[in-house]
């Protein structure tokens, strides 16, 4: 399948903004890591897609390393205000829902791939990291920041906005193709 069938899927199943995105722009870097290491989602040891059962930064610039094109997804929504958690939730679950669809729809033509979505991956009610391994180690979805991608500055690289204004949110995902 070509980046402008898939992107065109992308749109299909309700992403704000998809674009083609230069896979020479993923930087994996250890201070985002570090981030995680704070432990602010408080998931942080307890996910086989988050970190550290996601692997080391060198494991995954080796699981990256081979993939040669990309997409960038965005799904932004409108706020109340500042505080509209509703809101937050609601956008967060549209590009979820989003985000495994196409992912589902492009596994189903056995597509190499590798899908970096926004949080935790969310397949299991509850992982069974450290103990057992990984149920679905095929379907688990890590973050892109999990990769230690720094979300931001993927946009910008890729001159996408990821502040479009007062009372909006934006999340980013991406997948990369060999």
């Amino acid at each position: 399948m070509e980046i402008e069938k898939i992107l065109e899927l992308a749109k299909e199943k309700g992403f704000t903004k998809a674009i083609e995105m230069d896979v020479s722009t993923v930087d994996l870097k250890d201070e985002v890591r570090a981030m995680c290491q704070d432990n602010k989602c408080q998931i942080y040891g307890k996910n086989w897609a988050c970190p550290p059962g996601c692997g080391s930064i060198p494991e995954c610039r080796e699981k990256v390393k081979d993939y040669t094109k990309g997409i960038l997804l965005q799904t932004t929504g409108e706020l109340e205000d500042s505080f509209d958690f509703e809101g937050m939730e609601e956008i967060k679950e549209e590009h979820e829902k989003s985000f495994n669809e196409l992912v589902d729809a492009l596994a189903e033509q056995k597509f190499p791939m590798l899908p970096l979505g926004d949080g935790c991956c969310t397949i299991c009610q509850t992982c069974t990291y450290p103990d057992n391994p990984c149920r679905f180690p095929d379907k688990a979805i890590s973050s892109v920041e999990a990769y230690g991608i720094l979300v931001s500055e993927l946009c910008q690289k890729n001159n996408v906005d990821y502040y479009y204004g007062p009372n909006t949110l934006t999340y980013v995902g991406c997948v990369l193709f060999e």
